[in-house]
């Protein structure tokens, strides 16, 4: 039995969770294809969660170790409903060594950490999808170095805990995050729907590669694709490191996604199973 993996779209900040109508369905998806695709309500379901999020940037890998996190509310000027959220899922310190034991083999410095909160990437799509807390979740940071490779490497190190049942997920927005744009109006033009639709082709394209090695040989160029500094503005591709760290625990294999209308574009989530 081999747990999935999967990386999908967390939303805009707590809005998932406050019933905005432009998240219906991403959150629709969360809870039907996501619950599937972890086989929640089964025997099935994985014994832990390694949640990579796009909120968490560091220079070294770094790995939430407590038995339970405190929750980092992470966002700003939403209604106070939006900071009395809870999420009271426990950690599990024992799978955060063993991250932290094969990313030290794969040649990285990784730090455990015991304090920082869970930030809103982890608990806004967590408390949608597993809403009766009943899996552990090990939180884990991008690089801001921003590497490609390092990324996929790091996915590649933890791998091997998906035969030990424990589901990776990638939380991010990996097809378009740039907030200059969004918040422009640009975003909702004709020129801009016909570039998203261009960078995902080609995007889509490189994940769904079956072969791990030539999956991460065009990721590597992931910046030459078509309107990719438009899709995640230079010094901003946080919200796209997740995939990657995602492709690389993928191995190699037959991957699946589909997309969930975002204010008139889709925004494309990613699973290997």
């Amino acid at each position: 039995m081999q747990a999935p993996v999967i990386c999908l779209t967390h939303g805009g900040g707590p809005m998932p969770i406050l019933g905005d109508p432009a998240h219906v369905n991403i959150v629709q998806s969360w809870q039907t294809r996501v619950r599937k695709l972890l086989k929640l309500g089964t025997p099935l379901a994985p014994k832990a969660i390694i949640l990579v999020t796009a909120h968490w940037s560091t220079k070294q890998p770094t790995i939430s170790s407590g038995s339970s996190h405190e929750l980092y509310y992470d966002y700003y000027g939403f209604p106070q409903e939006a900071y009395s959220v809870k999420y009271n899922a426990s950690g599990s310190p024992a799978i955060a060594q063993e991250i932290f034991n094969r990313l030290k083999t794969a040649g990285f410095s990784p730090v455990l950490d015991g304090s920082r909160g869970w930030d809103h990437g982890v608990f806004v799509p967590l408390k949608m999808i597993i809403p009766d807390e009943s899996i552990p979740v090990v939180q884990m940071s991008v690089l801001d170095s921003e590497d490609p490779e390092e990324h996929f490497k790091m996915g590649q190190a933890i791998a091997d805990l998906r035969k030990e049942n424990v589901a990776i997920i990638g939380s991010g927005f990996a097809t378009f995050h740039n907030l200059r744009v969004m918040f422009s109006g640009t975003s909702r033009t004709p020129t801009f729907h016909a570039n998203m639709r261009e960078w995902s082709s080609v995007l889509n394209e490189a994940v769904m590669t079956d072969d791990a090695q030539e999956r991460i040989a065009k990721l590597k160029q992931w910046r030459k694709f078509p309107h990719a500094y438009t899709m995640h503005p230079n010094g901003g591709a946080e919200h796209f490191l997740p995939l990657i760290v995602s492709a690389g625990a993928a191995g190699s294999g037959k991957g699946g996604l589909y997309g969930d209308d975002y204010m008139g574009n889709d925004m494309f989530s990613f699973y290997w199973e």
